[in-house]
Order: structure tokens, then sequence, then C-alpha cells
């Protein structure tokens, strides 16, 4: 069955998409002015609408680089709007997300789009598809860093520098995450076409699991301890420090009082 070209209107961008970064872009105009009255409402706001942005950018890299690659069936399905509504399983795809920064501060994998892998040919492109989604994240942690690592944080209020921080955190946590060669998650997506047949088939009954494999480790303490290790260790050669992605954490739940936190630094 072949599936016709994607058209103009199957790559304008939603207005879905396109609401939520005006959520971002007001809520970050009111932290960064102090206008809200609730500034941890506001950073709240601005943080997981900025995370549902990655989210879109995320699925979007895999999609647009999967149509270069021979997918064409990706613009009928909506996947190049940047739409979260047409992802696979929205449920996986966002609100699971961000339930998971609500309640750990941990950078969920998001859903995924269906590509059509049989229209690909070549290992390398198969490879590349699977990793353009975080390599987003990256390119979006080096964004938000950017003010830190270029020592740029003169004028910078407080609580944008610490929603920054946190941002930054919950992008490191998913590139890390994503990359992982786990079933399931683009890291494995990476690998998997080098593999022999055998082995994949072999591998093929995890993948629905894999996401939860790895969250079940992650409860462990020493396993969080080495995992958060290597998310502080990046974010510090990135300029932020413990205290400013701790800070931004809390601020987040502002629905909680942090005596630390509250005092300017």
């Amino acid at each position: 069955m072949t599936t016709a070209p994607a058209r103009a209107g199957d790559r304008r961008i939603s207005p879905v998409f396109l609401g939520i970064v005006a959520v971002a872009a007001v809520t970050g105009w009111a932290t960064w002015t102090g206008f809200a009255e609730q500034p941890g409402l506001a950073v709240f706001l601005f943080v997981t609408a900025a995370w549902v942005v990655s989210l879109c950018l995320h699925e979007y890299a895999h999609a647009r680089t999967a149509l270069h690659s021979g997918d064409i069936s990706v613009g009928a399905k909506g996947y190049l709007t940047l739409n979260p509504l047409k992802y696979t399983h929205a449920l996986l795809s966002v609100v699971l997300p961000v339930v998971f920064v609500i309640m750990g501060g941990i950078g969920l994998p998001g859903g995924a789009v269906f590509i059509e892998r049989g229209r690909i040919r070549g290992r390398w492109r198969h490879s590349l598809i699977s990793a353009a989604g975080p390599l987003t994240n990256v390119l979006f942690a080096v964004v938000c860093t950017a003010p830190f690592w270029l020592d740029a944080l003169d004028g910078v209020p407080r609580d944008v520098r610490f929603a920054l921080a946190f941002l930054a955190l919950l992008q490191v946590t998913a590139a890390i995450l994503n990359f992982l060669p786990v079933p399931g998650l683009d890291g494995y997506g990476v690998i998997e076409p080098w593999l022999s047949h055998g082995v994949r088939r072999q591998v093929e009954p995890f993948a629905p699991f894999g996401l939860l494999f790895v969250f079940a480790l992650l409860w462990l303490p020493a396993v969080n301890g080495v995992f958060f290790d290597a998310v502080d260790a990046i974010l510090c050669g990135l300029g932020i420090d413990d205290y400013d992605s701790y800070c931004g954490y809390e601020l987040y739940r502002f629905w909680q009082t942090n005596e630390i936190c509250a005092v300017s630094s």
C-alpha cells in the first residue's frame, strides 16, 4: 500500500502547539518581571509548558528525520504539525512525562511516533531516526544552560535562573534515559539495525517493558544515586550547581514551602 506524500497542510504548525508555546512565553515573562502574585505557579506553568514543547520537538525530530529517510507517511499522520495529540499514545507521550516531572523531577521519555521502518533503507538512517529525538533534548539542554556557561546571568532574576536550571535537569535526564540501550528506548533503536535478526527477535518481546524496567531500577537507592550523580556532573559542566537545580524543583512544586530557597541568593 502506498501513501500520498505530505501535503502543505500536513506540515502546518498546529494551533495546539502554538498555544503551548504561548503559555510558556507568557508565564516566562511573568516569572522574569515578577508580575505573578504567586511566582511558584508561574514557574510551574512555564516549566511544564516548556517541557511539553520539548516533548513535541523530540517527536518531531524523529518524524522529520524519517520523512527525509523515506517514510513519507509521517505527514498524513500529523506528526509534522508538532501537535502532541497526534502521537500514538497521548497518555504516554504527554501526560505521564508531566506526572513524573511533578512527582520526582525526572524527564521521562515520552511516547512515540509510528515510523514505517519498511520504507527506510540503510542501517545508518534507522539509527539516525532513533537518535534524532534525544539529540533534541541535548540541544534543548544546551540552550537552557547557555546563560550559565556563557556567564551571562547578570540581570537574570533568581526565579528565572532556578526555572532554567530545573528545566535543564529535565532535559539531561531525558537525554540519558532515552540513550540507554534498553529495548523500547531510543538508545536501543540506535543499535538495533546493527544486531543480527536472531538477537532482534529474542529482544522484541521485552520492548514494551523496557521503560518500566528502567524506572524500577531507579527506585533502588544505589542506582538512583549513581544516575543523579551523573546528571549533576553534566549540569556542573554546563555551569549549573546543585543549589540552582534543587531550588528550581522546589519552586516548581509551589504547593510546598522551602525556606532555604526562599532566601535570595
